[in-house]
């Protein structure tokens, strides 16, 4: 019987199936948004932090300009901002305390693909709407590449505790292994607009299809990115690390779909959980495995289980964590991008909370 059940576990693994043991948490949508228009691709969230209801969600109309845009939604998935003339953006994210004019900021990043750039918009503290406060010739990444390679898909933005210096890692179409990704430090030109200055390559690529998701982990130091086809590698984010080899590469076995979003589930002390989209069409599944590893081994990353019922063919996803709920969502929602409704839905983390708590 042993034997039997090993088996079966490997077959599982070999034909793309998580093992069998793997608990499986269905999914429902509290909250759908409106059509952004042509094609969805990838979600953010910004926090208010003195009127929680007055948070944003923001997602990317990945099509070329003018219709290309980032859509602002509020907390109920109405849209309240569409900022057009962006030429393919693909990713977008956010981050918080950027000094410009020596004053904190928030902002939200969006990666411009055909023009081959990244776009940068100030968000209103009243959560009102965004702003470019974009340095258009200073935000030019991949420089000296051309064609594919030149042109950026995924963001994360990583801000450094040590010093709050905000960097932005991105990917991009196509890239050498070891040097796939680029790591640009985001800063003031002097004149209130942002700029951005490369500070490293690196990254090891597979050599299948591509590398277009990316998350970090703030907290914890940690960036991730979805090497599709393959798996999630992990790197240290802090580009003055002395150790700048790989750390891990987890999710490669039980997934049929190319491996697309990330998203980090923040708990105390280090805890939480890493969440990998697996793309399928009508109905995408999402891997969840241990944010802080297992004991003792912080990179060994522990499956936990499957979310199933997702959205159609899922490219980019978000997570927002108790820190950052909204009074609706009070233990955090998922935020997966729905290809069928150019759109995204919304899922209440509270109900998949308590099914993780009891296994």
């Amino acid at each position: 019987m042993k034997r039997e059940l090993l088996c079966l576990g490997l077959m599982s693994l070999f034909f793309g199936q998580p093992p069998a043991n793997t608990p499986s948490i269905p999914l429902k949508p509290a909250l759908a948004t409106q059509a952004v228009g042509e094609d969805a691709d990838d979600p953010a969230f910004w926090y208010h932090r003195t009127q929680p209801s007055k948070s944003l969600i923001l997602g990317t109309n990945k099509t070329a300009a003018p219709q290309g845009a980032l859509v602002v939604f509020d907390a109920q998935g109405k849209i309240k901002q569409t900022i057009a003339n962006i030429d393919r953006p693909n990713n977008v994210d956010v981050e918080y305390g950027l000094k410009l004019r020596g004053k904190p900021v928030d902002i939200a990043v969006v990666t411009e693909r055909l023009q081959r750039r990244l776009r940068v918009f100030m968000i209103k503290p009243d959560g009102s709407g965004l702003v470019d406060v974009s340095d258009l010739p200073g935000l030019r990444v991949f420089q000296n590449e051309t064609g594919d390679a030149s042109q950026p898909m995924g963001i994360a933005l990583y801000k450094r505790p040590k010093d709050g210096a905000i960097f932005a890692i991105v990917s991009r179409k196509t890239g050498d292994s070891g040097r796939y990704l680029g790591q640009y430090r985001l800063m003031d030109n002097g004149k209130g607009k942002v700029k951005a200055v490369e500070v490293r390559r690196f990254g090891a690529f597979n050599g299948g299809n591509e590398i277009e998701a990316v998350a970090v982990d703030d907290e914890l130091g940690y960036v991730y990115y979805s090497d599709e086809g393959f798996g999630v590698r992990k790197y240290y984010a802090d580009p003055a690390m002395k150790n700048s080899k790989e750390l891990a590469t987890l999710a490669t076995q039980g997934f049929q779909g190319d491996h697309e979003g990330i998203a980090i589930y923040q708990k105390p002390k280090g805890r939480g959980y890493l969440v990998i989209t697996e793309q399928i069409d009508n109905g995408s599944r999402y891997h969840v495995y241990t944010r802080e590893g297992s004991p003792g081994k912080p990179h060994a990353h522990r499956l936990l289980a499957v979310l199933t019922n997702g959205a159609d063919s899922t490219d980019g996803i978000e997570i927002v964590s108790p820190a950052h709920a909204t009074p609706r969502f009070k233990q955090g929602m998922l935020i997966a991008m729905n290809s069928r409704g150019k759109n995204f839905l919304i899922y209440d983390w509270m109900p998949i909370e308590r099914q993780l708590v009891r296994r």
